[in-house]
C-alpha cells in the first residue's frame, strides 16, 4: 500500500503475569531499557508497560541492516536477563514485520460448535497452516476460549488432608512429565529406557498422586475437581455483534502483498475444507483491497487523460493520424516509466502509482508538442514549390523544437526537486512519489525524440495534409500572440523603475 516509511524497528515483549503496571516499569522495563541504551545505531526507545505485559520498542538509524539490528538487541538483552526478577518470563522479540503489515484478517464464527473448540481448531491447524505460507511472519489470534486444564481446590478437602496448595501445584507439574531412563544394553543391542508420564485425558490427571497417608495414596480427585475449561480473558473478539474469533496475519517485509495474500487465501480455502459444518469464516481487511483502487485510480486517469487530450486536439489538429501518435505517448510513457521505477528499486505502491497518475497530464505534452510541429511542416512541404523528402522535414520539424521540450523538461525536474530534500518519514512517503511523476515525465521526453517522430514518417505523409490549420488554432494563435506581447511589454516596464521615474 505504501513504500516502507519507518526506520527499522526492533520490540521486546515480556510477559509477567500478575504484576500491575507500576511494578513492570521498575522492575521489567526499566531494567531492559538501561540494558538497551547504548547499542549502536539506535536512534530511540520507547516502551508502554501494562498489567502483566512489558513492550519495549527499539528504534534504529535509517538504513540499520534489519537483522543486524536484532542481533544486537539480543545480545543486550542477555545482560538485562540476570536482573529481572524471578517469575518474569524471558524476554521476547516479536518477528520482523512491517508497520502496515497485516495483509488479512478473518473472523471465525459458529453456530453450534463450542467457541473454545473454535479457538483450538485456529490455535493448531490454522496458525501452523498460515505460518508455512511463504512471505507471511505471523499470525495472531485473539477471541474465544483457550482450553486449559483446571484444577480446582475444596479448601475443605485441603485441611482436612492436611495438604497444602503448593502439594496441588507440585503434583499437578509433576504428572506431566516425560523422563528419561538411560539405556538398557544387552550383548546384541541397546533399548531406550523411557517414562511416559504425560496425561492424555482428565481421568489421568485425577489419577495423580499428591501424597500418601498410612501408606493408602491421596490422589487429586480426592481434595480437587479437575476439569476442562476456559483460561482467563484478556480481550475478546466479535464480529457483528456475535463472539468472535479474530485472526490477524502480517506479512514480511520485503513480501509482495498480492502474492502473499493470495497464497494464503489459497490455503483458506483447504482450511475451510477441514473445518466443522457450522463455522463461518469471514474476512474483514483485505490490504489487496487498497492496492487494487490505486492500480484502478490509475487506469482510470489513463482512460480519462485520453479522452479529454483526444477532445482537445481534435478541433486543434483535425486530423485522426496525428491524434493517434499523440495518444500513443500516454500510455507507452507510463510503461517506461514503471520499468524505470523497477530499476532504481521502487515497487508500486500508492504512492508511485500516484506520481504515474498525476503526470499523465505532463506525459502527453511533448509528443504534442513534436507531432503538431512535424505536422505543420509536412503541411507545408505538400504545398510548397520545391517540396524536399519527407524524412528531412519530420527530422527537422523535431530540431526546432529540440530545445523546447528538454527545456520543459528540465523547468519540471526543477520545480519537483524539493521534494527529494524531504527526510525521515515525510521523505520515505513522497519521494516514490516524486520519482514516479519524474520517471514518466523523463520517459515521455524519451518517446517524444524517439517513438513520436518514427510515427509521423510513417503515418503522416500519407494522411490528409490541410492547405491551412483548423480554425481553432489559428484562433488560438491569434489571441495567444497579443497577450504575450503584452505581457513581455509590461515585463520590460516593471524591470525599469529609473527610467519611469
Amino acid at each position: 500500500v505504501f513504500p516502507s516509511f519507518a526506520p527499522p524497528q526492533v520490540e521486546i515483549q515480556t510477559e509477567a503475569p500478575g504484576l500491575a503496571p507500576e511494578e513492570l516499569e521498575s522492575l521489567v522495563t526499566l531494567p531492559i531499557e538501561s540494558a538497551i541504551n547504548g547499542t549502536p545505531g539506535i536512534t530511540a526507545v520507547r516502551s508502554s508497560s501494562a498489567a502483566g505485559i512489558s513492550v519495549v520498542k527499539v528504534i534504529f538509524n535509517w538504513g540499520t541492516d534489519i537483522y543486524q539490528a536484532r542481533q544486537l538487541v539480543t545480545e543486550r538483552l542477555q545482560q538485562a536477563q540476570s536482573k529481572l526478577p524471578s517469575g518474569v518470563e524471558t524476554p521476547q522479540i516479536s518477528p520482523t514485520s512491517s508497520p502496515i503489515g497485516t495483509v488479512l484478517q478473518y473472523a471465525f464464527t459458529s453456530q453450534s460448535t463450542p467457541l473454545m473448540e473454535v479457538r483450538r481448531i485456529v490455535d493448531w491447524q490454522v496458525t501452523n497452516r498460515l505460518l508455512a505460507v511463504p512471505g507471511v511472519s505471523q499470525v495472531v489470534a485473539y477471541g474465544g476460549d483457550s482450553r486449559q486444564y483446571q484444577v480446582l481446590v475444596d479448601h475443605q478437602k485441603l485441611k482436612a488432608f492436611n495438604i497444602t496448595l503448593q502439594d496441588i501445584v507440585e503434583a499437578a507439574s509433576a504428572a506431566n512429565v516425560n523422563a528419561p531412563g538411560g539405556y538398557f544394553i544387552t550383548p546384541d543391542r541397546e533399548k531406550l529406557i523411557r517414562g511416559i508420564g504425560r496425561i492424555e485425558s482428565i481421568e489421568e490427571l485425577q489419577q495423580s498422586v499428591i501424597t500418601s497417608r498410612n501408606g493408602t495414596p491421596i490422589k487429586l480427585s480426592d481434595v480437587t475437581d479437575v476439569q476442562i475449561g476456559a483460561a482467563i480473558k484478556r480481550g475478546d473478539g466479535s464480529f457483528n455483534g456475535q463472539k468472535a474469533i479474530i485472526v490477524m496475519i502480517n506479512k514480511q517485509p520485503q513480501a509482495d502483498t498480492p502474492t502473499v495474500t493470495r497464497a494464503i487465501e489459497g490455503a483458506m480455502e483447504e482450511i475451510k475444507a477441514g473445518l466443522p459444518k457450522d463455522v463461518q469464516v469471514h474476512p474483514t481487511f483485505r490490504q489487496e483491497n487498497y492496492i487494487d483502487s490505486s492500480i484502478e485510480n490509475v487506469r482510470e486517469a489513463l482512460v480519462e487523460g485520453s479522452i479529454i487530450v483526444a477532445i482537445i486536439l481534435i478541433p486543434f489538429l483535425m486530423n485522426w493520424r496525428n491524434l493517434a501518435i499523440c495518444l500513443t505517448a500516454l500510455p507507452l510513457s507510463l510503461l517506461i516509466g514503471v520499468l524505470a521505477l523497477n530499476w532504481l528499486g521502487q515497487g508500486l505502491n500508492t504512492m508511485t502509482l500516484g506520481g504515474l497518475a498525476v503526470a499523465i497530464g505532463s506525459a502527453v505534452d511533448d509528443a504534442i508538442v513534436d507531432a503538431e510541429n512535424v505536422f505543420r511542416n509536412l503541411r507545408e512541404n505538400k504545398y510548397s514549390p520545391n517540396p524536399r523528402p519527407v524524412l528531412d522535414v519530420v527530422f527537422d520539424g523535431c530540431q526546432e523544437v529540440r530545445d523546447s521540450v528538454f527545456g520543459a523538461t528540465i523547468i519540471t525536474i526543477v520545480v519537483f526537486s524539493p521534494i527529494f530534500a524531504l527526510s525521515g518519514v515525510e521523505g520515505s512517503i513522497f519521494i516514490p512519489m516524486g520519482l514516479g511523476y519524474l520517471a514518466a515525465v523523463l520517459a515521455s521526453s524519451v518517446t517524444a525524440l524517439t517513438v513520436t517522430p518514427a510515427l509521423c514518417a510513417i503515418l503522416l505523409p500519407y494522411g490528409n495534409l490541410p492547405e491551412t490549420e483548423p480554425w481553432v488554432a489559428r484562433f488560438f494563435k491569434k489571441l495567444y500572440h497579443p497577450l504575450l506581447t503584452h505581457i513581455l511589454h509590461l515585463e520590460i516596464w516593471m524591470s525599469k523603475p529609473k527610467l519611469r521615474a
